[in-house]
């Protein structure tokens, strides 16, 4: 790691009124969460959708909940158990005590539908799922139910099949297929209240910070939602970008920094800087 750039970073963090992770997939690699690049890297997490032929964006579609939703909920079944039995890693917890240092505090922007922050202690007021989550669950046929938790849901799922057995998940409003409250690959149904809200409290808070910082951690350039988050916080509030990517470090310099390491690394090595 570029020692340089890892002064200028927690220097940026120090100096900041308030502080946004922009957190993608990567953030979570240290956990021991998979990682999805590729479709090497889906169908290594998957194998018998690689022996099918499957990749991510056709599994993770709605049609695939009407075509099998046996199959579709093997999927998100099976990653709703991980996601469970996943522990934060120490990474979080960094992020959790500078947001309580900074006077404004600090929010998260993810893509992540994992529900890891608020396993880590993040408390909803200032936690934007920009994809929503796993943990919530809507009607596939659109009845009018409102989202409802996934609390009561109990996956059972025959991996080596990437299949769900017995009785799929069904909405309490009308009885029809139950289907994850998140953004899916051409996915005209989801229901964004959850969302909405969620963006809705951000902004309020973002009218009150003057110097921000966004610390941007695994959010490459593929899916590119957190990425372009982060460059409209510096385009509308003067912000700065600690950009944590193993792959994809750079940033200009007039914009912020970059580190070319994981997570977990770069949070652990940027806390001794700040003391």
């Amino acid at each position: 790691m570029n020692d340089a750039a890892l002064i200028e970073a927690a220097g940026l963090i120090a100096q900041a009124d308030a502080l946004i992770v922009a957190a993608g997939a990567g953030m979570g690699v240290d956990s021991g969460l998979p990682d999805f690049r590729g479709r090497d890297g889906f169908w290594r997490a998957y194998p018998a959708l690689g022996r099918a032929g499957l990749d991510f964006t056709s599994v993770a579609s709605p049609r695939t909940f009407e075509r099998d939703p046996h199959l579709a909920w093997g999927f998100y079944g099976h990653r709703l158990a991980l996601y469970r039995r996943t522990v934060p890693h120490a990474g979080f917890a960094l992020l959790k005590q500078w947001g309580e240092r900074a006077p404004q505090g600090l929010a998260v922007f993810t893509s992540n539908v994992d529900g890891q922050f608020q396993r880590a202690g993040f408390g909803d007021a200032l936690l934007h799922e920009c994809h929503g989550s796993l943990n919530w669950l809507q009607c596939l046929d659109g009845c009018g139910q409102a989202p409802w938790p996934a609390d009561g849901l109990e996956p059972d799922i025959d991996e080596a099949k990437c299949r769900w057995r017995g009785a799929l998940p069904a909405c309490p409003g009308c009885g029809g297929l139950a289907r994850p409250n998140l953004l899916m690959f051409g996915d005209w149904g989801w229901v964004s209240d959850r969302h909405d809200a969620q963006s809705h409290r951000l902004q309020r808070w973002l009218a009150q910070v003057e110097r921000c910082v966004v610390i941007e951690i695994g959010a490459g350039t593929a899916v590119p939602s957190v990425r372009h988050f982060g460059q409209l916080m510096v385009a509308a509030h003067g912000g700065r970008i600690v950009r944590i990517n193993v792959r994809e470090p750079d940033v200009a310099p007039a914009f912020g920094v970059g580190l070319a390491c994981g997570a977990l690394e770069a949070l652990q090595a940027l806390d001794s800087r700040l003391g």
